[in-house]
């Protein structure tokens, strides 16, 4: 039997999925930890992989990993980060937004705080940089520990780098930044890369020819995962943040507003990511209180509190400001209507993200698709539709380590006796 693994590094915990030919699930594991911590993302992989029943890691084929959009490293010509890795959302890009203006084009996606090109000229300027070879982004590094060849990624992870999706190059006004570091070579998100290192078969068990595929983003992968399939249909992740991808026929870029679109085969995944979301919610209340509270809401009635839900100042889209300021009061003395305002100020700024999407060209929303924690959150979602004024669905699956095993699982089938890339 022919298996395939998909892996998730989210921002609150790792997944691990493993389907048959046919797409069914034969087997699920997962970090159990409040917080995947940098630190630990390599003990995690390993742990993962032990959790996978033998009889099943004997009849892998294929792996992929997906990772956090924009959570990048440094590492030496050994792979060890030379310094610590930024995050999806840290924002110390902003100090040079002004240098990258004078290279990028006007509104291009890396002229955001949180890109990963911003991260690394941020990055070029420290001390620590000079130890460095390559620059990865986390699904990257982590599929390196994998297959051991460095300098590899995927262009839906290299997007915010400023590889060119549609010419499949890096531009040329890239290199008038002159930051001496090797770039990644990149793929097609799930190319094949080469088998899995020896040590790593031998220690878990693996098939010697497994191979190990470029990766994606974590938000892509629950797009796969979803069965959303048609221009007009989009899926929205309700994580930690708040992810909103639509499905269209055209490429919309505008970094003012945080938007960017990855090739999805001969359409484009259109949309942004912002900062709200689930992890502002774990702030002020535990996964019972959730439940609970979310229960005595009636989703039919609107709440009169208007908040801009944030952690700390700064968002990514709709609004595409490193220093927008959390806005959560006034604050009511009773959790649930306090709960209410947060779930109704999340719809309201995920409505005003696909609003803005259709206003700038993409396709008309036509369903939304659910993924992420939220998604079994019935009340919010009767408040979010009534936001979007469109079908709001579940997701067919809303693992993103499941989308992660469809795209490793497609791209494997296509390329039994691929030539290793080397």
């Amino acid at each position: 039997m022919d298996l395939y693994l998909g892996i998730d590094y989210g921002t609150s915990g790792a997944r691990g999925v493993v389907i048959d030919e046919q797409g069914k699930i034969q087997t699920e594991v997962r970090y159990s930890g409040q917080k995947l911590e940098a630190p630990h993302w390599k003990s995690t992989l390993w742990s993962l992989l032990a959790e996978i029943p033998e009889p099943l890691r004997r009849e892998i084929r294929a792996i992929a990993i997906n990772g956090t959009s924009s959570t990048v490293l440094l590492c030496d010509g050994a792979g060890e980060p030379v310094a610590a890795p930024l995050l999806y959302n840290d924002g110390r890009g902003a100090v040079v937004l002004e240098q990258l203006k004078k290279v990028a084009p006007p509104n291009h996606t890396v002229l955001s705080a949180t890109s990963s090109l911003a991260k690394l000229l941020w990055m070029s300027q420290q001390s620590f940089f000079s130890e460095a070879r390559y620059f990865l982004h986390q699904a990257d590094w982590l599929a390196f520990l994998l297959h051991g060849k460095l300098g590899i990624s995927d262009y839906h992870n290299a997007l915010k780098l400023g590889y060119d999706v549609e010419a499949l190059e890096y531009p040329e006004w890239l290199e008038k930044l002159e930051i001496p570091i090797q770039l990644p070579t990149v793929l097609a998100p799930g190319t094949p890369i080469r088998e899995i290192r020896p040590d790593i078969a031998s220690q878990f068990g693996l098939q010697k020819d497994c191979l190990v595929c470029a990766g994606t983003t974590d938000s892509i992968a629950a797009f796969i995962a979803s069965g959303a399939e048609s221009p007009g249909e989009a899926v929205t992740s309700l994580g930690s943040t708040l992810v909103l991808k639509l499905l269209s026929h055209t490429r919309i870029e505008d970094a003012r507003y945080g938007i960017y679109s990855h090739r999805f085969g001969d359409l484009w995944l259109t949309g942004g990511a912002s900062n709200t979301g689930g992890a502002v919610l774990r702030e002020f209340f535990n996964n019972a209180e959730l439940a609970s509270l979310s229960q005595e809401i009636d989703p039919a009635t609107a709440s009169n509190l208007d908040y801009y839900p944030l952690l700390k100042a700064g968002d990514r889209f709709p609004i595409n400001d490193p220093n927008l300021p959390p806005r959560l009061t006034p604050r009511p003395a009773a959790p649930r209507e306090f709960l209410h305002g947060l779930l109704e100020s999340m719809a309201r700024i995920e409505a005003r993200g696909y609003e803005l999407l259709q206003n700038l060209g993409a396709n008309q929303v036509t369903r939304v698709y659910t993924a992420g924690g939220g998604a079994t959150n019935s009340t919010w979602n009767a408040i979010r539709q009534r936001h979007l004024k469109v079908p709001v669905v579940a997701s067919e699956n809303t693992e993103a380590a499941y989308g992660t095993a469809l795209l490793a699982k497609a791209k494997a089938s296509n390329h039994k006796n691929a030539k290793k890339f080397t």
